[in-house]
């Protein structure tokens, strides 16, 4: 069974920065390509943010392109979220995902999730 959890939301101000981390237990982690998504609410989940299984190919939603960045450090079974000149708009649950097929985007392709961490943003 692999289980995902993540940590590093809080309340930050418009502005502010935050990391993200999800920490993955499986032996095969590098298999796994990873995503984030987000959920506001009463909205539908939305796609954030994907890294390849190698790191090397990496892909945003245009909103957060050039203020948050995705890693992963395949040592440590973890990926990162790192989320620069926060809005009050990327305020949301962010989970992470897992995913071995399929499309990068589209949460149904992704097969194990997180709990979730909550990322409050305050004007």
């Amino acid at each position: 069974q692999v289980q995902l959890v993540e940590s590093g939301g809080g309340l930050v101000q418009v502005g502010g920065s935050l990391r993200l981390s999800c920490v993955v237990s499986s032996r095969t982690f590098s298999s796994y390509s990873m995503g984030w998504f987000r959920q506001a609410p009463g909205q539908e989940r939305e796609f954030v943010a994907a890294v390849s299984g190698s790191g090397l190919n990496k892909y945003y939603v245009d909103s957060v392109k050039g203020r948050f960045t995705i890693s992963r450090d395949n040592a440590k079974n973890t990926v990162y979220l790192q989320m620069n000149s926060l809005k009050p708009e990327d305020a949301a649950v962010y989970y992470c995902a897992a995913k071995t097929f399929g499309s990068f985007i589209e949460p149904h392709d992704y097969a194990y999730w997180g709990q979730g961490t909550q990322v409050t943003v305050s004007e």
